[in-house]
């Protein structure tokens, strides 16, 4: 019999046993569910991929300079290594790179690539969930400073209470003269933004829907995915998109012996997707101690990297 891992059976259950229904985001990211955002990255209507490496392409110059010589770059989910290695590749004397990421074989795969094509730079891999407070590995060399990578837009999936915490945990993490380099998806056409969730070829589908093919396969569950839709629009007054999971029908599910009733239409909640203004996330960031130093757009203005300094 598998091992069952106690806190994610436990998120589980709350969420669930919860009203409304909710299982946490972060649970996404099984060895499946990394393969499945990594397609979902490189669909037509994803702009935030291919906007924020247009971005990087253009401006990852400038980013290595603002981060500074013989830093220790830790980048909140490792994900896909392409803007990992645009920005090795134009730091000065990077000391050591420490990806953390909730998902261990993803993880791993990823540094066991990145420490073959960057033999000078330690990899210092840390198996975490970097909403939480972790302590940095301590590198051969020492590091001038720590800088923080967090691209991609996750810092989204957060409500926007919770957004000053974790900038003030990065602070804290990177102490006096650290920084951090962040992407931030900016509000636009709700329209473009709900198509972005919603692609013609459903891989967002099975991204949301993966959740309970890992919760079946690790929690002893029985939930029939094909009873059960995905759902994503987007709310102007939040300024956020809304991911759920939805029930077509009246139906009983079980995790690990325990039973929960869902009727048709109730709903499990899996994902915000928060969009910001400059302005607000900036305004987020200096209650945290942070200070915008620099940012980088596309001429859409879809998409904004930012880099912000703890003076």
């Amino acid at each position: 019999m598998a091992v069952v891992d106690g806190q994610f059976l436990n998120d589980v259950l709350h969420g669930l046993a919860s009203c409304p229904k909710s299982l946490p985001c972060k649970y996404f990211y099984d060895a499946r569910g990394s393969q499945l955002f990594d397609a979902i990255c490189d669909l037509d209507e994803y702009y935030l991929t291919r906007t924020e490496h247009a971005i990087m392409r253009r401006y990852v110059s400038e980013m290595g300079q603002q981060i500074g010589p013989g830093v220790m770059l830790v980048e909140y989910g490792s994900g896909s290594s392409f803007k990992t290695r645009l920005l090795l590749e134009h730091l000065t004397d990077p000391v050591a790179y420490v990806p953390v990421d909730i998902s261990r074989q993803h993880l791993m795969q990823t540094c066991e690539q990145l420490s073959a094509d960057y033999p000078h730079i330690e990899i210092l891999p840390v198996c975490a969930d970097f909403v939480d407070s972790f302590e940095l590995p301590r590198s051969v060399r020492e590091p001038t400073h720590a800088a923080v990578f967090f691209p991609g837009s996750t810092i989204g999936n957060l409500l926007p209470e919770q957004v000053p915490k974790l900038l003030k945990r990065i602070g804290e993490l990177c102490g006096r003269g650290g920084g951090l380099l962040i992407g931030i998806d900016l509000q636009k056409d709700p329209d473009i933004i709900e198509a972005a969730y919603n692609d013609k070829a459903q891989v967002t589908d099975a991204f949301n829907l993966n959740l309970l093919v890992r919760i079946n396969a690790e929690l002893s569950g029985d939930f029939n995915c094909e009873s059960f839709r995905h759902l994503a629009f987007y709310n102007p007054q939040m300024g956020r998109v809304e991911i759920y999971l939805e029930s077509t029908r009246d139906q009983a599910v079980q995790v690990n012996g325990h039973r929960f009733q869902f009727s048709k239409g109730e709903r499990i909640h899996t994902e915000f997707s928060h969009k910001y203004t400059i302005e607000q996330f900036a305004s987020l960031a200096a209650d945290a101690g942070l200070t915008l130093r620099k940012l980088w757009t596309d001429p859409k203005q879809y998409f904004a990297v930012l880099h912000f300094a703890l003076l």
